[in-house]
């Protein structure tokens, strides 16, 4: 998953880096409120927003009624410094899909995160599926035919985002975008070292991530019987 910060609070901003790295999230950062509504115009690569209602130079409400009028359907959860039923209530109603006041637990704001996620994807359970590959948000566990599949934090990332589009191709181009951080580079060629990598880890299983040739794509797909 990939997830833009908007946060001025550089220590709350360094927290909620910090925690939802260490879940497995590819995460960038914003500090204003003009940044935040340029990203959101110049990239569409993010899975989900965590957006400060009090940023400098645009309001939070503001940044998220310019999103929803530009018919983005990006899931956005909302800082609020006032637990006020009236503010909740505003940005609801503006398309926010989830509000929380300040101060926060950050196990709470990640099993959010995590709710939104699933929301966008149609499942009900931590779990994504597929056939007997089975990956737990939650946990970080991967499963094949129930026994324990070993893979690192780069190749759990590059699974969770074959899982979401399984039986879809998946280009070279995306799997860099949505694996990198800002000034973080990663070229083409480690992609294809990644997706080596987790073949090598389930091929013995009924699942297999396919090369679709001439136009640089990965598609994980069940191996027919």
């Amino acid at each position: 998953m990939k997830i833009l910060v908007a946060q001025d609070d550089q220590v709350l901003a360094d927290a909620l880096l910090r925690s939802l790295r260490a879940s497995g999230a590819v995460v960038d950062h914003v500090a204003t409120g003009s940044e935040a509504d340029t990203t959101l115009i110049t990239h569409r690569e993010f899975d989900l927003l965590i957006l400060d209602l009090g940023l400098p130079t645009m309001h939070g409400l503001e940044i998220l009624k310019r999103l929803r009028a530009r018919g983005s359907h990006l899931p956005v959860l909302v800082l609020t410094g006032a637990d006020s039923v009236e503010e909740r209530v505003k940005c609801l109603d503006n398309g926010a899909d989830d509000c929380m006041a300040k101060p926060f637990s950050l196990e709470e704001l990640k099993a959010r995160v995590r709710a939104l996620s699933r929301r966008g994807m149609g499942i009900s359970g931590n779990a994504i599926r597929h056939g007997p590959l089975v990956y737990d948000q939650a946990s970080r566990l991967t499963t094949l035919d129930g026994k324990t599949v070993e893979l690192s934090a780069r190749e759990l990332s590059l699974l969770e985002m074959l899982l979401q589009r399984a039986g879809r191709p998946v280009s070279k181009y995306q799997l860099v975008e949505r694996l990198c951080e800002w000034g973080e580079e990663v070229s083409l060629n480690a992609i294809e070292v990644y997706i080596h990598r987790l073949r090598k880890k389930i091929e013995k299983g009924p699942v297999r991530v396919a090369t679709v040739r001439g136009l640089g794509c990965y598609c994980l797909e069940k191996i027919s019987a």
